[in-house]
Parts: structure tokens; C-alpha cells; sequence
């Protein structure tokens, strides 16, 4: 099985252009620690025999923003989520990992936006025809 890089997935100064000018800097100031985020979702997607699911560019930067751990765990958790949602023939779903919510296309197995247990208070979705805990 092949998996689709997504430029936007790879850690700053790994492949792409350069960041645009008067985009915000990294808040942290340091390099991210940790593996990067395509090859977490690379071992996930090995590890399931389902299609590797992809991150909008939005999805991400809230990930990332918000400090939502996209760990192994995560992510096994998200595709089996996403799994057990296609199977009953949602479209747009909820899927809750450890008080994080995810929104994800669930024909295009992809992640549209990313909400943290801090900010769930604050969000109201809309236009989903499911949510599963997974």
C-alpha cells in the first residue's frame, strides 16, 4: 500500500517553500520535538489495512495550534473511528479521540478541522450526519 505525502504534513524545512512572509512565527520558537507527523500517519496507515486518512491543511494548523497529539495512538484510534463510521454510511462525522474532536469527510477520508477539549465549549458543529467515540 502507498501513501500520499502531503507537503503541508512534512516538519518546516524538510521539503516546500519557504514560510510566507507575515505568517505568524512558531510560539514556541524551537524546532518540534518528536516524529514528524507524516511518518506517524504513515505507521498508522501500515498498521490498518484500511485507506490512510489525510489532513485538510486547515485540520492541521489546528492540530497544531491547539496542541492535539497526533500520536500512534491517536491516529489508530481516529482510523478505526472513521473505520466503524463508513461502514454504517456517513458522509461528514464527529469522531472523538480522548475529549478531541476531529471532523472528517468520511468518502474522501479526510480530516477537516480539529477541536481540543479546551475549546469544545466554544464550537457548535454543524453539518454532520454522525459522531462516534472511538
Amino acid at each position: 500500500m502507498s501513501v500520499e505525502l502531503n507537503p503541508a504534513l512534512l516538519p518546516p524545512g524538510a521539503v516546500g517553500p519557504a514560510q510566507p512572509a507575515g505568517s505568524p512565527a512558531r510560539a514556541s520558537g524551537s524546532a518540534p520535538t518528536g516524529p514528524a507527523f507524516a511518518d506517524v500517519l504513515k505507521d498508522a496507515s501500515a498498521t490498518s489495512g484500511a485507506t490512510p486518512l489525510r489532513f485538510s491543511k486547515h485540520a492541521l494548523e489546528r492540530a497544531q495550534r491547539r496542541g492535539i497529539p497526533l500520536d500512534p495512538s491517536t491516529m489508530g484510534r481516529l482510523q478505526e473511528g472513521v473505520g466503524r463510521i463508513a461502514d454504517k454510511g456517513s458522509r461528514d462525522s464527529l469522531v472523538l479521540v480522548d475529549g478531541n474532536a476531529f471532523v472528517v469527510s468520511v468518502p474522501n477520508r479526510t480530516v477537516i478541522t480539529a477541536v481540543g477539549s479546551a475549546q469544545m465549549r466554544e464550537h457548535v458543529f454543524t453539518n454532520i450526519d454522525s459522531a462516534v467515540i472511538a
